[in-house]
């Protein structure tokens, strides 16, 4: 029997279908009804090796992101056993492959094609972590939903991204794909990157579904060392690493990818806990789960089930439904579910969740999504993606350091020296993960510079090291230039290559030669100013302590060098903050602003916890960031010095652009509980707002705190708020004093219970326009 076709005859494919999926598709008078009756009919209609195809996800074009993949063949999509690709690109082969799919296979049933789109597709935005140091989800999610256009139009229906995962460790490579280190910010922009993506309805062909990576605790692998394990308690797993996950579920996401990560002992992919209580039971997601890249396959290695059966058996009863690459389930469900071991239900159940994304991209209306040759030409790298790129580029640079008001340069200078291999690196400028997007269509550093300054200023540029060798013997000419000239700027950092998956590093100092290049110039007594190129936070304290200016540029995409420029003449004042902790050196990681406190906090004394060598304080803390203005925050006030569970505690705070030019502040509201059952951090990011002022002007920001804010795990694993004061630090960074203290108060003196479903996750945690309002 002909179970299903595409409904529409688009691209010349001819519409079959059968009566009792017409009927689903009709008669029914309420979505989730008509859902549900399509997907069953569907399902009803597929045989044993049909149903396991539709778990089996293969790699076809496109660069591998992993070991023992091997693409596809044409046969297995006729014999129904694919159910989705990744790394399959474009129009044409999207369009041929669609058209095996649901015209000569026995089901008819359409293909999703996958493709990590993680900070764009042809139009390269800023890298993650670099767009969540703008502090603006506005921002993040209009780069998200541009990208998803481009993406769609070639023929891609779902991204592997957004990476919501908290990274402590600036060793670990793949800070740079998510949003830093603190629970709260990331998951305001885990729901700002879900909704772009995936726009206000999926069936809109300009839409992809989306994926929250990867769950959980990938950021907590030991020593930052890359698919390492994580020693994860349960409480700082549900408190810290869960809440962005959540927040992507609750802001829609169809689809989470398990992480490489075993938690406690037990691998994420056969982690049921986590893939089913939590996830589904918990949380009510009723998308899927796909796995990483041969993750199923890796459970031999992390020592769990001898041999390929054991572990799909493992992987499919956790909840993971669709295997990428590793074909276990394909050769070996078919037996398992005959001879006993894996129930049908649970078979099913896995299959459902793949139908029912395959049906909400409407994909069984339209499986070739893909606009026309002319609409597919008209949706990339155009004039106003490359405006929109440039702009989030902007807001997303951070000013580290401004001594002597030494920024912003002058665009008449005589000589302008520019040194370090990175400058002239427009490759580098888009980052890793960069899709379709290409090094030649990027702007480099030094090719901004070159557009913005005077026709008089003579821009003179050397290498002088590279971060990826030792190589020294270009730093004497990079010194020549430089005592020829005015000014320099010093672009210093990482080569993309160093930084993202299997990219860890030991030392987060700067690579090669470059420390060497920076005395060097440093010592010819000019005006230097760091541009750093970067996925992660660096140790960086010669440069602070030698060196004037430093601005954090990370990699900004397409128009890398533009927005430097902007920022570094003065077109664009800065107004980034950090999304992560900058240590003083390697040997303080990890190192993060919501710690707990220790029965003997660090002190001058000298029995307490700190080094004797360095600091304990970070060189840069979460939330830094300043400008070519000054912004002075008043003292916050409250609505009222007592709240009960029930109530809305008003904060208010006066802020004042007291310089001469109009610039961003981001303000930000930080809580700590002052004394718990459990011990508390020292403060924990609850609201945020950024704001721009004119010179001169004062605005008054008002945040609402909710029970929800004040929420924790206890011993025994609930969600409660406990009764007591909490003390409220307003300001531009986590290292703020502004503060006020209120007091919690419950009926009957004891804890009150706060829903961990999404019913009870705050409204503001997703309201991305005036998050903190």
């Amino acid at each position: 029997m002909l179970v299903l076709a595409s409904t529409v005859a688009t691209l010349g494919c001819s519409a079959r279908q059968s009566a009792s999926t017409q009927a689903a598709l009709t008669a029914a008078p309420g979505e989730d009804r008509r859902e549900r009756l399509f997907v069953d009919s569907v399902l009803a209609g597929m045989t044993l090796e049909e149903k396991v195809g539709q778990l089996n996800q293969l790699s076809g074009l496109g660069a591998p992101t992993g070991p023992g993949g091997a693409p596809a063949g044409i046969e297995q999509i006729r014999r129904g056993e694919v159910g989705s690709f990744l790394n399959v690109v474009g129009r044409d082969t999207v369009v041929r492959l669609q058209r095996i799919a649901v015209e000569q296979s026995r089901t008819h049933i359409p293909l999703l094609f996958a493709l990590d789109v993680i900070h764009g597709f042809r139009t390269t935005f800023p890298v993650p972590l670099a767009e969540a140091s703008s502090w603006d989800p506005a921002a993040v999610q209009r780069s998200a939903r541009i990208a998803a256009a481009e993406a769609a139009a070639q023929g891609i229906s779902w991204t592997f991204a957004p990476m919501v995962d908290i990274a402590r460790d600036p060793r670990w490579g793949r800070i740079v794909e998510g949003s830093g280190e603190d629970p709260y910010l990331g998951a305001i922009m885990a729901a700002a990157r879900v909704r772009g993506f995936q726009g206000s309805s999926l069936r809109d062909p300009g839409t992809i579904a989306a994926t929250a990576k990867h769950f959980a605790a990938y950021g907590a692998a030991e020593g930052g060392r890359d698919y390492n394990i994580a020693d994860v308690p349960e409480r700082t797993l549900r408190d810290v690493y869960l809440p962005p996950f959540q927040a992507a579920v609750c802001a829609g996401a169809q689809t989470l990818m398990a992480a490489f990560n075993e938690i406690d002992g037990v691998p994420a992919h056969a982690h049921k806990r986590l893939l089913t209580d939590i996830l589904r039971g918990e949380w009510g997601f009723d998308g899927a789960v796909v796995s990483d890249w041969t993750g199923i396959g890796e459970l031999l290695n992390h020592g769990i089930g001898g041999d390929s059966a054991s572990v799909g058996t493992l992987a499919l009863n956790a909840g993971v439904d669709i295997d990428m690459v590793s074909e276990i389930f394909r050769k070996q469900l078919p037996s398992l579910v005959r001879a006993g071991s894996v129930a049908p239900q649970t078979l099913d159940e896995a299959v459902r969740r793949v139908l029912r994304l395959k049906y909400r991209l409407g994909l069984f209306q339209n499986p070739y999504r893909v606009g026309d040759s002319a609409h597919v030409q008209g949706v990339g790298l155009s004039a106003e993606n490359r405006e929109a790129a440039r702009e989030v580029a902007r807001a997303s640079i951070v000013l580290l350091k401004n001594d002597r008001n030494t920024l912003p340069l002058s665009k008449d200078l005589g000589t302008l020296a520019v040194i370090g291999e990175l400058a002239a690196d427009s490759g580098a400028a888009i980052g890793n993960w960069s899709a379709l997007g290409r090094g030649a269509d990027a702007v480099s550093v030094l090719t901004g510079i070159r557009r913005a300054v005077s026709p008089r200023t003579r821009v003179v540029h050397e290498r002088g090291a590279s971060p990826m060798d030792d190589d020294s013997t270009g730093i004497a000419g990079a010194v020549r230039i430089a005592m020829e000239a005015d000014a320099i700027v010093l672009v210093l950092g990482e080569s993309p290559l160093q930084s993202a998956e299997a990219a860890s590093r030991a030392d987060v100092g700067l690579p090669g030669a470059q420390l060497r290049l920076a005395q060097a110039i440093a010592a010819t007594g000019k005006p230097v100013v760091v541009v750093l190129m970067n996925g992660r936070p660096l140790a960086i304290q010669w440069l602070h302590d030698n060196v004037p200016a430093i601005v954090e540029t990370w990699f900004l995409g397409v128009e890398h060098g533009t927005a430097t420029a902007d920022v570094l003449f003065g077109d664009y004042n800065p107004g980034g903050k950090l999304a992560a902790t900058f240590p003083r050196v390697t040997g303080q990681v990890p190192i993060y602003y919501n710690h707990r406190n220790t029965g003997r906090p660090p002190t001058s004394e000298k029995y307490t916890s700190k080094y004797i060598d360095v600091p304990w304080s970070p060189l840069y803390p979460f939330g830094h960031g300043l400008s070519y203005t000054t912004f002075r925050h008043g003292t916050p006030r409250a609505s009222a010095t007592t709240m009960r569970p029930a109530d809305t505690l008003r904060v208010e705070v006066d802020v004042t652009n007291a310089g001469r030019v109009a610039g961003d502040e981001v303000v930000q509201l930080y809580i700590r509980d002052d004394v718990g059952t459990v011990t508390r951090p020292v403060r924990e990011l609850r609201g945020f707002r950024r704001v721009r002022l004119a010179p001169g002007e004062t605005r008054t920001i008002v945040f609402a705190i909710h029970v929800q804010d004040l929420a924790f795990h206890d011993a025994a694993l609930a969600r409660v708020a406990e009764p007591g004061t909490f003390t409220v630090f307003v300001g531009g960074s986590s290292a703020s004093t502004n503060q006020l203290r209120f007091r919690l108060e419950t009926a009957d003196g004891n804890p009150v219970r706060v829903p961990g479903t999404c019913a009870g996750v705050r409204e503001t945690l997703l309201d991305i326009s005036n998050p903190g309002q």
